[in-house]
């Protein structure tokens, strides 16, 4: 798997696929058992997600670590508050951090009313940009998002791939983990797909459609599992379980072609 500057690569896959563990894996909080990385063309080792982020590898997480009752500009600058003056008199430099988060917000094209807002005023898809923008002013340089538009309507998820391109833009390499391929599909360049903890297909753009992409996700092995299951209880008749039989038969050649 690899991840260019200025490029999305989209990580699909559906539940127990192996997103978690690979996202923790690349963000430092698990050591793999085997393969490298290369960062920058330099092979290197990621003892925390302390050391991934100071090498500038970012992960925004589902749960955000956003404390909802606190404004945007202390979330903005959460774990990393600026200061001002000398000891014994240093203290929170309030009025920069307000200005900064105003400022970078609207870099990425986010219009907040008021930077003293609670983050939990914010909608689902705000929250998730304002996350994206404080990863980006932090010098990421490979940004992970484990899936952001996950439990958000049409147009707040709408919203987030927006800034997905902003980030892509501004030179960053995005990693963006998700099990909805119509949402991947507009904003990837390349797409890997995870099934069972192994890569079952990695495409460029070029070569898959979206079509395609809905198919292999589908998974024809499961559907021919499922059936096998219920023609266990349904009447031997029953033309239902047949149908899902072809179908998953169906699945599996096309994503045999897709994949040759």
């Amino acid at each position: 798997m690899f991840v260019r500057a200025g490029e999305v690569t989209c990580l699909l896959g559906d539940n127990g696929a192996g997103k978690s563990t690979l996202i923790k894996t690349l963000s430092g909080v698990h050591k793999p058992d085997e393969g490298e990385y290369v960062f920058e063309d330099k092979n290197m080792s990621l003892s925390s997600p302390r050391d991934a982020l100071e090498r500038g590898i970012a992960t925004v997480y589902q749960d955000l670590a956003m404390i909802p009752l606190l404004s945007i500009w202390r979330n903005f600058f959460l774990g990393s508050e600026p200061t001002k003056g000398f000891w014994p008199f240093r203290r929170y430099d309030i009025d920069f951090a307000k200005e900064t988060t105003r400022t970078e917000l609207g870099k990425m094209g986010i219009d907040i009313r008021d930077p003293d807002q609670a983050v939990g005023t914010l909608s689902g898809g705000e929250r998730q940009s304002v996350a994206i923008a404080r990863a980006v002013y932090f010098g990421a340089k490979v940004l992970i998002l484990d899936e952001p538009t996950a439990s958000l309507g049409v147009k707040q998820a709408g919203v987030v791939l927006r800034y997905i391109l902003q980030a892509k833009q501004r030179g960053i390499g995005v990693i963006f983990i998700t099990h909805n391929p119509h949402h991947a599909y507009p904003v990837g360049d390349h797409f890997v797909i995870l099934r069972r903890g192994r890569v079952y297909g990695d495409f460029p753009k070029k070569d898959i459609g979206l079509d395609q992409l809905v198919q292999m996700m589908a998974g024809g092995e499961e559907l021919q599992n499922l059936a096998h299951e219920l023609q266990r209880e349904a009447p031997e008749d029953d033309e239902s379980v047949e149908e899902m039989r072809r179908a998953a038969q169906a699945l599996e050649q096309n994503a045999k072609k897709s994949a040759g």
